[in-house]
């Protein structure tokens, strides 16, 4: 009998730990929330505004996450016989997106001048002499898709990597980033303007979620609590 005491003690110091933990989790599931709606409003408010420059070398270490999206514009000509081919899934089916290194007499910077089917494979090179490329800034993505490893050495890519693209292809003074063309309404392939601005935001629902668990948890307790002296 005087081990039941302690047995109590030692449970509900538990179950308190259990359900704090998951209050913080739904406090947290909060913060994240806040956190994302400003991301969100920040981003729709970045695409409205005008395009900058491409950002230059000197602005390369200060270029993060929050500079996504952000419209571009940048003026070179693009490197023939260049492009990379990378897997892609988009409204108008399966394909490839078409990345072509453009050298804009300062420094090179990948632009994806669009998406096409597989039987466009190869056949869009890019438009000579000087143009001027309007687009989004995105941030590269190294290694490779959902459970498939870019392959350099056999020029199989299923992310834009734009280290490991540079170096496939030799290129110098590559920009950190790339670049997601507008649609070009005279061109039909490579389509641009495909870009897909979206941010998922579920954490009001995991917060209710955490906050339900703990709230069933302790009135699991407090029903068990007053059952056990009458038992």
């Amino acid at each position: 009998m005087r081990g039941r005491p302690i047995r109590r003690i030692l449970i509900g110091t538990l179950i308190g730990c259990v359900i704090a933990g998951l209050i913080g989790l739904g406090v947290w599931q909060l913060q994240r929330r806040a956190w994302k709606l400003d991301l969100i409003q920040r981003t729709e408010a970045m695409l409205r505004s005008p395009p900058v420059p491409a950002p230059p070398p000197a602005a390369w270490g200060t270029i993060t996450s929050n500079d996504a999206y952000r419209p571009v514009i940048a003026t070179g000509r693009y490197r023939p016989d260049a492009d990379t081919y990378t897997q892609a899934a988009t409204a108008l089916g399966g394909g490839f997106w078409v990345l072509t290194p453009l050298d804009t007499g300062r420094f090179t910077l990948l632009v994806n001048r669009g998406f096409v089917p597989a039987d466009q494979r190869g056949k869009v090179p890019p438009p000579p002499g000087t143009v001027t490329v309007r687009g989004l800034l995105r941030i590269s993505e190294p290694g490779g898709g959902f459970l498939r490893s870019n392959v350099p050495a056999e020029d199989r890519w299923h992310s834009r990597d734009v280290a490991a693209i540079a170096a496939r292809r030799g290129l110098t003074d590559v920009a950190p980033y790339f670049i997601d063309a507008v649609a070009d309404p005279q061109v039909e392939w490579p389509r641009g303007g495909l870009t897909i601005v979206s941010f998922r935001n579920n954490h009001l629902v995991y917060a209710l979620t955490w906050f339900g668990l703990a709230l069933v948890l302790g009135g699991m307790t407090w029903w068990v609590a007053r059952r056990e002296p009458r038992a």
